[in-house]
């Protein structure tokens, strides 16, 4: 993504990095310097962790099988990640026990039919009016199949087929996120939407190929490592910097692989710049968002108070 933010520091090499993790980078760089400075008074052990390729990647999922959670000799007793977040007022902390970020998952589906001369679609099996229904179909499944208390969003964003805008090609292809809170839900997911596919292209004289694939898990926060996060921010930087975070959010998070190995939360942090109205703040993967770094003392610190709580 190119960025348009007009920062003198901006990227120039078409690779935004804009959701903030260089702030996260440096944040825990500072929690580092802080917790070393007194590392003679702590009791245990911290394990700091840098994780690579967050977006897409899922670059935790690699840290935890090359032995992170055995870097120190034992097995964590509490993991806390902070990400900054530019909608937010800045300098406010926000979690919340339970469900905190969705489950992301992709959906590939190809359509193989045969192809033909556009003149004469009757002597083809057409693979393109297969994809375009299914794009209705995968919003309509959503409002009828799936609980209202238990969200799911489904977005199609890839769409191709053919070449030549007279030829009626072999196949099709559609791919979309899929995003879900539970995972009962990723589960029922997983069967239906590919069966979905396949009826759809029965229909068409079709086949398909269609899977949805797991790319991150749904982020669950520990209740109580939450109240206890919630507990310590609040010491550290008075009820006015914490709050309760009101629902769970659709975005995802490799940190949830984490958290399905230790008891812990993940918080938001507000980076939103003061001249930056809140109804006018971009999101975190714009490419005019800016955040305010003033913001890092802050997650340093919190880190390093996390950590503290545990060791003393």
């Amino acid at each position: 993504m190119v960025e348009e933010t007009g920062l003198e520091f901006a990227s120039e090499n078409g690779n935004m990095h804009a959701c903030g993790h260089d702030l996260h980078t440096a944040g825990l760089v500072g929690a580092a310097q802080l917790l070393s400075a007194h590392r003679e008074e702590l009791q245990g052990n911290v394990v700091f962790m840098f994780q690579p390729g967050e977006e897409g990647l899922g670059g935790a999922g690699y840290m935890l099988r090359e032995g992170l959670l055995e870097a120190s000799g034992e097995k964590p007793i509490a993991a806390y990640a902070v990400h900054v977040w530019g909608l937010a007022a800045k300098g406010m902390f926000e979690t919340r026990p339970g469900t905190m970020m969705a489950g992301s998952n992709q959906l590939h589906v190809t359509v193989h039919g045969r192809g033909g001369h556009g003149s004469t679609p009757h002597t083809t099996a057409d693979p393109v009016p297969v994809v375009a229904e299914l794009v209705t179909a995968l919003q309509t499944y959503v409002t009828r199949r799936v609980s209202v208390f238990d969200p799911v969003v489904i977005t199609v964003t890839q769409l191709s087929a053919g070449v030549a805008i007279n030829v009626i090609p072999n196949s099709a292809k559609l791919g979309a996120t899929v995003r879900t809170l539970s995972n009962e839900t990723f589960t029922q997911l997983s069967e239906e939407l590919p069966a979905l596919a396949e009826s759809i292209a029965k229909a068409h004289g079709c086949t398909v190929d269609a899977a949805l694939n797991l790319q991150y898990p749904v982020t669950i926060n520990d209740a109580d490592r939450t109240q206890h996060a919630m507990g310590e921010l609040t010491k550290l930087f008075g009820a006015e910097h914490v709050q309760l975070a009101a629902h769970s959010q659709m975005g995802a998070e490799d940190f949830s692989m984490v958290l399905q190995e230790v008891p812990g939360t993940f918080i938001m942090l507000g980076a939103r710049p003061d001249d930056v109205p809140a109804d006018e703040a971009p999101s975190n993967h714009s490419s005019v968002v800016r955040f305010d770094d003033a913001v890092l003392p802050m997650q340093a610190a919190a880190l390093a108070q996390l950590a503290v709580s545990h060791l003393t």
